[in-house]
């Protein structure tokens, strides 16, 4: 498996009472592909994976597979704080017909590197499935540093990573890891036109949710290496980067997915968008539309 181009890290719909929205969940997977995403990553920290019961779990990712087959790659969230419950997570993910695992450096534990190393590989042979590294230390507490993503990059069980930390110096420390059989994947939109141009496979997106289109035609253009139109593009999606970024995640993306009629609300401990930012939702989710019709109108690359 190589994975490349934008990928979605898919936000969960539910009801106004809270429910899983299966209904609306199926509806945001059809204007993914609609879209043109390359990928989506199911019950990831977007898709509030922390809030979801095992049964929710596994309907999530078997409704996704249902849907999507073989089209685009499906990856679960996997990752959780010891490795037993990581392992136990990954298999429940295959189970369901997930075809990698994403997993995140275990949260609040703050692992040495090597214990990173022995997790991972103990996740990578034991768990049935591909994985995707995930470093995001702003969440998790927990670095993942370059050379220990050198060490486990050959491992064959071990298919990529999704780098979170937006400094340019740690995409440049990490793109020499690149190979046929190991992928170097941003996770920051805001900086995800500078990874791609410099030479970084694809993108793990949350305003893809709402900006499929618009951020495919983003991943295009700066994997194509046409950095003056890549550049301009970023520049008409910044807004929605910080809008994104504005609250916790995923609540403004959720905002918006909510205007477009797609799911109603989070689960506590999160509560919706703040007042004080309903009238920019509203600017962003037309401004939304327009976007999306004019990226329908270009050409996807193969």
């Amino acid at each position: 498996m190589f994975l490349s181009g934008c990928i979605t890290a898919l936000a969960t719909p539910f009801s106004g009472a809270g429910d899983l929205d299966l209904d609306a969940w199926r509806a945001l997977l059809s204007q993914q592909l609609r879209g043109g995403v390359q990928g989506v990553v199911v019950a990831g920290s977007t898709g509030e994976a922390a809030t979801l019961s095992e049964d929710e779990y596994a309907q999530l990712i078997r409704a996704a597979v249902e849907q999507i087959g073989d089209q685009v790659p499906v990856l679960a969230g996997t990752g959780q704080s010891s490795t037993a419950r990581t392992i136990a997570q990954t298999r429940l993910a295959a189970a369901a017909g997930a075809h990698a695992a994403l997993v995140v450096t275990p949260p609040y534990v703050r692992p040495t590197q090597a214990g990173l190393v022995a997790h991972y590989r103990a996740v990578a042979e034991q768990g049935g499935l591909p994985v995707v590294l995930y470093n995001v230390p702003g969440r998790t507490g927990c670095d993942l540093l370059p050379e220990t993503v050198a060490e486990l990059a050959a491992h064959p069980g071990i298919v990529g990573i999704k780098e979170a930390v937006a400094d340019p110096a740690r995409m440049q420390a990490l793109l020499p890891l690149r190979t046929e059989a190991f992928a170097v994947l941003g996770g920051d939109d805001a900086t995800a036109c500078r990874a791609l141009l410099a030479g970084a496979d694809g993108l793990i997106s949350v305003g893809a949710n709402a900006l499929p289109g618009a951020y495919r035609r983003l991943c295009d253009l700066a994997r194509a290496g046409d950095a003056a139109r890549a550049d301009a593009w970023d520049a008409q999606l910044a807004e929605f980067h910080a809008f994104f970024g504005i609250e916790s995640n995923p609540i403004p993306v959720k905002a918006l997915l909510q205007r477009a009629g797609i799911g109603q609300g989070l689960r506590l401990p999160l509560l919706p968008l703040s007042a004080a930012h309903t009238g920019l939702a509203d600017r962003l989710a037309a401004r939304r539309a327009v976007l999306e019709e004019q990226s329908s109108r270009e050409p996807l690359a193969a």
